[in-house]
């Protein structure tokens, strides 16, 4: 009788032990996609962030910050990314879709938008006007030696080859900084093509990705593109200075990032949506911005809600001191110490 009861009372204390490992160790899946500008960002937070919380499964599609907000609207992923901060209207649409929720910006990094080129046996760095950047994705500038881009290089062997303009096909962040930069040192720009993720591009190839427009330059002759300065970096591009609001060619770097964002930081509205390209500042590289997680205000899932706010305070602590290796920039303090109270709106 004795070695039954003792048997019996194995079995129980094993069979609760097994429940309680299996509530430990039940996985909490968040699923996100949208910016590709800050995908080699995400993708080493979310698996520095699952070594350190195994039960925590982060997966994300860098599918371009247009794709991010329209799934995230329609509901089909947890969390949404864009580096273009949502409009009036797409916020509009999210509460109509999620029955009067909003939408929380939460800007994660800072990043840089350069002009990348491939020109056959130039080994020089270009500097780029904000005309000659223009004019260029205009189509009005068509030759490499044009004008408008020799007086800002002396010296260089400028080739009369035709101009290959690539840009993004899909609804891009990496777009709307790099048209919201265009709009603001380009009346005729703004007038024509204006500002969003995706616009009625009046010339250029398309490529999917800033991975699709790395490739396309690297691969295309007398090209030009715009990508994030990380694409560049690892596909080795070439990519030049810019002329910024005070009249100094500066080329992308952690420094410019941050000196763009420095006048803006004090200023930044409660809900985090703002705009820092052609930023004033001697040091300032014109074609910064901040990127964002968009995160309901309301989950209902109180496992998936834990595993949201928690990783949203160890990336805005531990996880900045990742960033500079993969040539993003830190968020200023004054900017993380208000996001970390924003957290508290998460319901």
């Amino acid at each position: 009788m004795k070695t039954i009861l003792k048997l019996a009372l194995i079995s129980l204390v094993l069979g609760l032990n097994s429940t309680a490992w299996s509530q430990r160790s039940a996985p909490i899946l968040l699923n996100g996609a949208g910016a590709t500008f800050p995908y080699p960002m995400y993708s080493k937070w979310f698996d520095e962030y699952h070594k350190l919380h195994p039960e925590i499964q982060i997966n994300y599609q860098s599918i371009g910050s247009g794709g991010g907000i329209r799934q995230l609207t329609e509901r089909t992923v947890d969390f949404g990314a864009s580096d273009g901060p949502m409009t009036d209207d797409q916020i509009k649409e999210f509460k109509n879709k999620w029955k009067g929720v909003s939408v929380l910006h939460f800007p994660t990094v800072l990043g840089a938008v350069v002009p990348t080129y491939n020109i056959p046996g130039l080994n020089q760095e270009l500097k780029f006007t904000p005309e000659a950047l223009a004019g260029i994705f205009l189509g009005k500038i068509t030759k490499w030696n044009d004008p408008e881009i020799t007086k800002t290089n002396p010296g260089v062997n400028l080739p009369g080859n035709g101009i290959v303009v690539v840009h993004r096909a899909d609804g891009s962040g990496t777009t709307y900084i790099w048209v919201d930069y265009l709009s603001k040192v380009s009346p005729e720009w703004k007038n024509k093509v204006g500002v969003g993720t995706s616009v009625n591009w009046p010339v250029g190839l398309g490529g999917k990705g800033n991975e699709g427009v790395a490739g396309l330059v690297k691969q295309t002759p007398n090209s030009i593109g715009y990508v994030e300065l990380i694409y560049a970096v690892q596909n080795r591009l070439a990519y030049g200075s810019v002329r910024n609001s005070s009249g100094n060619f500066v080329k992308a770097s952690l420094p410019s990032v941050t000196a763009a964002a420095a006048g803006v930081a004090e200023q930044m509205p409660e809900d985090f949506r703002v705009s820092i390209t052609n930023a004033p500042g001697k040091d300032a590289y014109p074609i910064s911005s901040f990127t964002w997680l968009l995160v309901p205000a309301k989950i209902d899932n109180p496992q998936k809600k834990k595993g949201m706010t928690d990783f949203l305070r160890w990336m805005l602590t531990d996880g900045q001191k990742l960033t500079e290796v993969l040539t993003y920039a830190q968020l200023p303090p004054a900017v993380i110490s208000r996001e970390v109270k924003a957290i508290s709106l998460i319901q």
